[in-house]
């Protein structure tokens, strides 16, 4: 088990504790990961990621730990803390130190020129925060098939992993992945408002798309058919579904929008590395 090279000596050293950190710690300690191979650094960590560590027997300290050598640095700082961030954590690693980060536009160049060694670039979505997320990861030269394993592991404790090899198609990950679940919620706001407009009272229609966003998408989940199969099966021909996707559908519908917003992350994502 990857878990197993994780240790007091050789632990598994998380730097942020917010919401994302705190997610793959709840996670990992799901999983039966040892309390005693981790170290958690924030210096103003949730206080319900303070709780579930404490009741775990996990410290959370405010500075870095000195003396040690990391089996892996996880690093869950915010982007633009990562310039202060790296040189502070640099003395943690070693040769057996693999570096993963989940920092969205922090790229494996800028990762090896601060810490040196193997380092993975990853981009996770928020679903992390309820273990049904999907990261993506990148890593350098340097990086083993052992750290491979113990990084899928860890990250896994929050949901699907997917590896590429070329680097530059994180940023399309991000656009899609990434800032995907946005998309998703300003569905159901939009549907809302478009019940209310249609007549319905807003409570009720809040209510109607936030339950109908929620169960095609576990529907989607747990069926194993394609979604336009799945969309193809709820549309009658000639029927009230069939007249709304000939409006989403459209040469100037949701396709064009979503190809321009998809477009529009992926050139931000670019700008931030």
């Amino acid at each position: 088990m990857p878990f197993a090279e994780l240790s007091a000596a050789t632990p598994l050293v998380l730097i942020g504790a917010g919401k994302m950190g705190g997610a793959l710690l709840a996670g990992w300690l799901d999983r039966g990961i040892d309390p005693a191979a981790l170290r958690i650094v924030d210096p103003a960590p949730p206080d319900e990621t303070r709780a579930r560590a404490a009741a775990a027997g996990v410290a959370i300290e405010a500075v870095p730990p000195q003396g040690l050598t990391a089996r892996v640095l996880l690093i869950a700082v915010k982007p633009q803390m990562m310039g202060a961030a790296l040189p502070a954590v640099a003395a943690l690693v070693g040769p057996g130190t693999v570096t993963l980060s989940i920092a969205a536009g922090t790229t494996v160049a800028t990762l090896e020129a601060a810490l040196g060694g193997a380092v993975v670039r990853s981009m996770p979505n928020t679903p992390a925060q309820v273990g049904r997320g999907v990261t993506v990861a990148v890593g350098n030269g340097a990086v083993r098939a052992a750290d491979r394993a113990i990084v899928t592991a860890l990250l896994e404790a929050v949901g699907a992993v997917e590896w590429v090899e070329d680097e530059a198609l994180i940023d399309a990950v991000t656009a899609v992945s990434g800032s995907g679940p946005a998309y998703v919620f300003l569905l159901a706001e939009a549907l809302a408002a478009a019940g209310e407009k249609a007549g319905l009272p807003a409570p009720l229609a809040a209510k109607l798309a936030r339950l109908t966003v929620e169960g095609a998408g576990e529907l989607l989940h747990r069926s194993p058919l394609p979604p336009d199969t799945l969309r193809r099966n709820v549309t009658s021909p000639n029927g009230t579904t069939a007249a709304a996707l000939a409006v989403l559908m459209a040469e100037d519908g949701m396709q064009a929008l979503l190809d321009a917003a998809v477009a529009a992350a992926k050139r931000r994502s670019e700008e931030l590395a």
